[in-house]
C-alpha cells in the first residue's frame, strides 16, 4: 500500500510537470467551483516559484517549508527557481498562472517593492498579485570597518559631516537592499557618502573586511560573527525592534531616525483573483509550517526571525514600501542594471 501510495504522488507531480511545460489551457484560466470553494484544495501538486537562482536566502527558505507545507496539505510542493529580470521573471510567471492556488510565489521584499521603480514591466505588482501572509522578516546592521573612529550612530554621522564624499559604502549592486537602506540613511542623515556596487552581497562585505570601504548595511547572517570577532564594528539595526539575534544594539530609530525601517522580508503571493477560501487555507498552513520549532531553528540560523500577517497587511506593507522606495530611487538617480 505504502509503494501504491509513493508511485502515485510521483506519476501525479510527472504528469502536473508535463502541463506546465504545455502552458495553461483556456479551461484553467477559471478554477472549478469546488476549487473556488477551497474544498478539494489543493488536488495536485503545487509549484511554489523563487526568484533566484539555488543556493540564496529565497532558495534556502523555501527548502526549509516546502517538505512541510507538502506535509500540511497532502499535495507535493516542488521548488522551481527562476531567477533573472531582478526576480521580475518568476513574478510574471505567478501573475499569468491559474488563480487556483497551485502556483505560489515566494515574494522577496526588493522584488515587489524595488522593481517597480527600477524596470519596465509588463504587469503591475499590487494589482495582479494577491498577498497570502508574510513569512518571516530580516533586519540589516549597520556596520563599520575598524578603522572608522565612531562607537555610535551618532559619532558617525558626526564625522561624516565634517567630510563629505570621504566614507564609500558598498553594496551587492545599483537598487539593490543594502544600496537603498545606505542612501536613505544617507538622506535622513543629511550626509554624503560615496557608493561602491559589487556583484553580490558576499563581495560587498568581503571588500568591507579588507578596507576598501569602510560602511556596509549588511545582512545579520553574514555580519554578526564578524562583529563577534571584533572584525567589524556594529553601530545599529534597522527596523522599529531591537533584533532578536543581537538586541544588544539599538535601532537606528532609538538612534535618533523616528520610524526607520528597513530589512528585507519574504513572503507568500498568488494570482489576482485566486478566490478567498484557498487563501485562507494556505496562509493557514504557511502559518503553522514557520511555527515549528525546528523550521525556526533552522531560519535563526539564516537570519530570519518568523514573522506573519493577514492578507490586507501585507498589501499594506508593500504599498508602503513601494511608495517609499519609489522616492528614494528617483531622488538618487539610480538605475537598473
Amino acid at each position: 500500500m505504502i509503494s501504491w501510495l509513493r508511485w502515485r504522488s510521483v506519476l501525479m507531480t510527472c504528469v502536473w510537470l508535463l502541463s506546465c511545460a504545455a502552458g495553461p489551457t483556456a479551461a484553467a484560466a477559471e478554477p472549478a467551483a469546488s476549487t473556488r470553494s477551497g474544498q478539494d484544495y489543493p488536488s495536485r501538486p503545487v509549484r511554489m516559484l523563487i526568484p533566484f537562482a539555488p543556493g540564496g536566502g529565497s532558495d534556502a527558505l523555501a527548502r526549509i517549508i516546502a517538505p512541510r507545507l507538502t506535509d500540511a496539505l497532502g499535495q507535493t510542493w516542488v521548488v522551481d527557481n527562476r531567477g533573472g529580470a531582478g526576480g521580475n521573471l518568476a513574478a510574471e510567471i505567478v501573475v499569468k498562472a491559474a488563480p487556483d492556488g497551485h502556483t505560489v510565489f515566494l515574494g522577496f521584499a526588493t522584488v515587489l517593492t524595488v522593481n517597480p521603480a527600477l524596470y519596465k514591466l509588463s504587469f503591475d505588482m499590487g494589482r495582479d498579485l494577491a498577498p497570502v501572509t508574510l513569512l518571516a522578516t530580516a533586519q540589516y546592521i549597520l556596520v563599520l570597518h575598524p578603522s572608522v573612529p565612531a562607537n555610535t550612530v551618532k559619532d558617525f554621522i558626526a564625522l561624516a559631516r565634517q567630510k563629505p564624499g570621504a566614507f564609500n559604502f558598498s553594496s551587492g549592486g545599483a537598487g539593490t537592499p543594502l544600496h537603498l537602506a545606505a542612501e536613505l540613511f544617507s538622506k535622513r542623515a543629511g550626509i554624503q557618502m560615496v557608493h561602491v556596487p559589487y556583484k553580490g552581497g558576499g563581495p560587498a562585505a568581503a571588500a568591507l573586511l579588507a578596507g576598501e570601504v569602510q560602511v556596509l548595511f549588511g545582512s545579520s547572517a553574514s555580519s554578526v560573527p564578524q562583529v563577534k570577532a571584533g572584525k567589524l564594528k556594529a553601530l545599529a539595526t534597522t527596523g522599529l525592534k531591537r533584533s532578536r539575534v543581537v538586541p544588544e544594539l539599538p535601532t537606528l530609530d532609538e538612534a535618533g531616525f523616528p520610524g526607520f525601517d528597513v530589512g528585507t522580508w519574504y513572503g507568500f503571493l498568488v494570482p489576482a483573483k485566486t478566490p478567498p477560501p484557498i487563501i485562507n487555507r494556505l496562509r493557514d498552513a504557511a502559518i503553522r509550517t514557520v511555527a515549528l520549532p525546528d523550521v525556526q531553528k533552522v531560519m535563526a540560523a539564516q537570519g530570519l526571525e518568523v514573522e506573519t500577517s493577514t492578507p490586507q497587511e501585507l498589501a499594506i506593507r508593500i504599498r508602503r514600501e513601494t511608495a517609499m522606495w519609489a522616492a528614494v530611487i528617483k531622488e538618487a538617480g539610480i538605475k537598473g542594471e
